[in-house]
This record gives structure tokens, sequence and C-alpha cells, in this order.
């Protein structure tokens, strides 16, 4: 039994080996990428069982996820074959300000997953399951199953695995616009037990930018987490607001953060730690992200972490991790 299940779609990234761009590169490097199995790759670095459950195509690009992910760790005994569809692929193209994007993923075998994937015993058995605003976007039957992980619950919510959701709004994905993804993530994220979202991202989504305000919007979700970049996080859970600043951390790519920061996070949710401590694994998680080009960073030693854990306020705020 795993301690978190990840839900989402993986796929075959593909980058160039340094910052120029895409059109300008003899070669690329091969990697993969997926929000949710991000969340799973980084979570067993930190020291936790993880599985991730999705489906792939019969290629050579589904056996090199599904060999990385095992050697991080996950365990990926639940992923479905779809002999008819492809694996999807994206690429990185650096450029002066940002990297951008360019996604391959119409129609891959990820975008036929459905409610019935609900029913699996791996996500029954799980004490948290994690899903993100990306697969509500990638398909209709996608959409119906982030429905029925999350408003299908009804009053068994409480009763079965803590669900986690990450807004993760790619705006690009949305074929319904803007309006569709604010309607569809904000019931979402009111449905789940922990919400993770960027300020940034909820003031585009909903027009609201304060954290408490943000948190307001999502009542009744028990647990609210509000990122701001590089100034810090905050938390809503059970009434009480807790905030921690970011470290001070060299960018080199911001890729993959989110995810790190929300593995990091619920890390300290089953080891029963406070905000506080939850909050900071978070950022530790996150650094480790930022500081590389990699979707999946390696995880800080868990000697590391306990040691920023002990921290004062004034202590953290002031350290920067190597």
């Amino acid at each position: 039994m795993a301690d978190l299940v990840c839900v989402g779609e993986t796929m075959v990234v593909l980058s160039p080996p340094d910052a120029r761009p895409l059109a300008e590169q003899p070669v690329l490097t091969m990697a993969i990428g997926g929000a949710e199995s991000n969340v799973a790759c980084a979570l067993a670095g930190l020291g936790h069982r993880a599985a991730w459950l999705s489906r792939l195509g019969d290629d050579p690009f589904a056996r090199r996820i599904l060999a990385e992910l095992t050697a991080r760790g996950v365990d990926v005994s639940a992923v479905e074959t779809d002999p008819d569809r492809p694996t999807g692929v994206y690429f990185k193209d650096p450029g002066p300000d940002h990297t951008r994007t360019h996604y391959y993923r119409a129609g891959s075998a990820a975008t036929r997953m459905g409610p019935e994937l609900a029913r699996r015993p791996a996500l029954r058995e799980a004490r948290i399951v994690h899903v993100s605003g990306v697969a509500a976007a990638i398909s209709d039957s996608c959409a119906r199953l982030l429905e029925t992980l999350l408003l299908g619950r009804g009053d068994s919510a409480g009763r079965g695995p803590v669900v986690s959701f990450d807004v993760n709004h790619r705006p690009a994905l949305w074929r319904g616009g803007k309006a569709d993804a604010a309607r569809s993530l904000l019931a979402l994220a009111r449905a789940a037990d922990i919400v993770f979202v960027g300020r940034d991202e909820a003031e585009e989504l909903w027009g609201t930018a304060r954290p408490a305000d943000i948190a307001a919007l999502l009542d009744p979700a028990p647990v609210v987490i509000v990122k701001d970049a590089e100034h810090g996080a905050t938390s809503f859970a059970d009434g009480v607001r807790t905030f921690v600043p970011s470290l001070p951390t060299k960018v080199v790519e911001p890729v993959g953060a989110g995810d790190a920061f929300a593995a990091g996070y619920l890390t300290g949710v089953l080891e029963n730690r406070n905000e506080r401590s939850r909050l900071r694994l978070g950022h530790l998680a996150a650094a480790a992200a930022l500081r590389t080009r990699d979707d999946v960073p390696v995880m800080p030693p868990r000697t590391e972490t306990d040691r920023y854990l002990a921290l004062d306020n004034d202590a953290w705020a002031a350290m920067a991790p190597q």
C-alpha cells in the first residue's frame, strides 16, 4: 500500500542541453515530466512510498517513463497500457526570460483515463491521493475522473484517503477558455481536503489576489496553501493562518518547483508535522527543483531537511540551501 498515489499524465521531455533556444540545438536530451508523477518522485525521494496511476502507449517512450519512475522508487504496477494511442511528448525551449514548452499530447493514451479508474484498489488504500488541474484539462473523460475523485465523494469525504489537489492552471489546455477553467477548477478545489494554488493563478482565474481572500473563496476546503513564488507560502488550516518565507535560491529553471513544493508539504502531512514544518519542507523541496533544469530533481537528504526544520524563524529566513 502506498502512502501517496498520484493520478495524471506523464510525458517524455525533450530539451536542449544548454540555455540556447530549441531552434539552434543540434541535439536534445530525453527525460520525463508530468505534474503528478513529479510529486510522486519527489515524495519517494523524501523517504515515503509513492505510486503513480495513469495510462501509457505501447511504445519506447512509455518504457522510458516506467523505467525512470521505477528507478526513482515509484510504484508503477497499476499503470495501464493502451495499444492504440501514443505516449505524450513535450519540448522545452529556453529563452532569455523564461522557458517555453511545446506539448504534443492530443489524443495520447492518458487522455483516455476516465471515471472507472477511480475504482482501482490503489486509490482506496492510499493515505493520500494527489491530482491536479492539468488532468482536468486534457480531456472530457479525465475531467470526469477528477470529478469522481473529488466531487463524487459526497458523505464519504473524510473517511477515505485525504485528497490533495493542485490547481495547476495551464491556460493553453482549456478548450473552453478561462471561464471554463475558472468554473471547473473552483469546484474541484472546494471539494478537496488539501488545495495548493499560486497567488498569481488565483488572481488570473478568479480575480482574487490576497491569500486570506483566496482561502475564503475556496471554502469549505479544510486546508488551503497559497504559494507566492519568491515571497513565501501561506497555509490556512483549522482556522489558523501560517506563513513561511521562501528560501533565497538561485533559480536555474522554475519548471517543477510547484510539484516539488506539494511533495514536501505532503511529506509533512504523512509525518504528522505542524504547519510551519510542512511549509518549510515544501520550500526545501521547491528550492531543489529551482536549482536544476530537470523536472524531477534530487531531493535533499533528510539529515539536511531536519537541520532546516530545527531553525528558529530568523535563522530560517537568513539561510539558503547549498
